[in-house]
């Protein structure tokens, strides 16, 4: 993958559209590209998480159980897998699976904090948007609740 192509596909993904093309030229520079073959394990539940992945190519199975049933939720191309890694540190939740021969991008935390600080108004713009989408939780919990008599 180009710089450029890296670029385009960060700029898709909803919480990385919120910065300023330089800080996502930071991310697509500073990156790491991973390959994996089927069956790979990206990362396992219970983990502690340093970073994100972007799947640029192929599809991640997320498996949140530990009796191997079939994974409820799949990240496929352009999709994020470890959003709230890049904010704080954190117990991964599921194992990560490759389904298919795929590429991730690693996005550290360390990296992601980085570019926070370097570009205020990228930063804020997130914290904005994770502030809408947490109200958005919130009030989907409380319906949740309204409806089963609470």
């Amino acid at each position: 993958m180009s710089l450029d192509e890296d670029f385009r596909r960060l700029s898709r993904i909803p919480m990385f559209s919120a910065l300023e093309p330089e800080a996502l030229r930071l991310i697509a520079f500073s990156a790491e590209t991973r390959i994996l073959r089927a069956g790979d394990i990206l990362f396992r539940r219970g983990e502690t998480s340093d970073c994100g992945y972007i799947v640029l190519s192929g599809s991640i199975a997320l498996d949140a159980t530990a009796g191997g049933e079939p994974a409820r939720l799949i990240i496929r191309r352009n999709g994020l897998v470890g959003e709230l890694a890049l904010i704080i540190e954190t117990g991964r939740p599921a194992t990560a699976i490759a389904r298919e021969p795929s590429t991730v991008l690693k996005v550290p935390r360390t990296l992601f904090h980085r570019v926070l600080q370097e570009f205020p108004r990228s930063a804020e713009r997130i914290r904005l948007g994770m502030t809408a989408r947490l109200s958005e939780f919130v009030d989907e919990l409380a319906g949740f609740a309204g409806r089963n008599g609470r």
